[in-house]
């Protein structure tokens, strides 16, 4: 999920015309209406092209988890915190750095038709969407399994109950486990830390192909180019959107 905010994540908003105005106006009125200006839309006619007409054994997929519009901020927003709105204010959102899908839409994205009939899925989620990650799993025609796989940060981001340390990978299954397997003994944690946002530790793909060497693999949602994987997504390997084209590497 995308999900946590980094160094270059955010935006700053500079009132203008503000500064040592009066107690009536609010960080809320100042960046409710500017945010808009930093969501990234997908620009292509329809919310995601046509899949791969192949059949994969293994599917590695990181969805851009939709917040419906919820914000992160810090005390610059504050009005007893930034008295006459002097210093920028500071927001972030995950829509700030690429598209959006509701889960809904992730739901109607026909993965049925690129797995093998002996299929895992390998899923990441937020942790406020765990509950979705595993309705999505099951749309897309998966059991849930198990966690393959936990991302320690090394770091943390404010959460409404305890700080956020950590990110889950999950793991489906659709008819038997593929064969044959490779490696037996990976870890479940992986200790990496924080780069840009939300790209995930390379370990995980190679701990993949590591425990299933042969089978044919694709990364769904995509930025990156790998050797001995097909990938489908939106974002170039410079991590920048391409907002008219969808990129399909094969």
């Amino acid at each position: 999920m995308r999900g946590n905010t980094t160094e270059g994540d955010y935006s700053f908003i500079r009132p203008k015309g503000q500064e040592g105005e009066g107690s009536d106006v609010s960080g809320y009125s100042l960046y409710s209406k500017k945010q808009r200006n930093f969501v990234v839309k997908n620009e292509l006619p329809e919310f995601y092209p046509p899949l791969p007409e192949k059949k994969y054994d293994i599917i590695y997929a990181d969805p851009p988890w939709d917040y419906g519009g919820k914000l992160q901020y810090d005390k610059s927003c504050i009005k007893g915190e930034n008295a006459g709105w002097r210093r920028e204010i500071f927001i972030s959102a995950a829509n700030f750095k690429y598209p959006t899908i509701k889960t809904e839409q992730l739901k109607r994205i026909p993965i049925k038709n690129i797995c093998s009939e002996n299929c895992l899925l390998f899923l990441w989620v937020t942790n406020p969407h765990l509950a979705q990650g595993i309705e999505l799993g099951a749309a897309w025609g998966f059991e849930y399994k198990t966690v393959a796989f936990i991302w320690d940060k090394m770091s943390h981001n404010p959460g409404q109950y305890t700080l956020s340390n950590c990110e889950m990978c999950l793991l489906f299954k659709k008819g038997k486990i593929p064969s044959p397997r490779g490696a037996r003994n990976i870890q479940q944690l992986i200790r990496s830390p924080r780069r840009e946002h939300s790209r995930k530790p390379d370990e995980v793909r190679e701990n993949i192909v590591k425990m299933f060497p042969l089978q044919s693999r694709v990364e769904l949602f995509a930025r990156q180019k790998f050797q001995g994987w097909d990938s489908w997504g939106l974002e170039t390997d410079n991590y920048e959107l391409e907002q008219s084209q969808m990129l399909l590497f094969q």
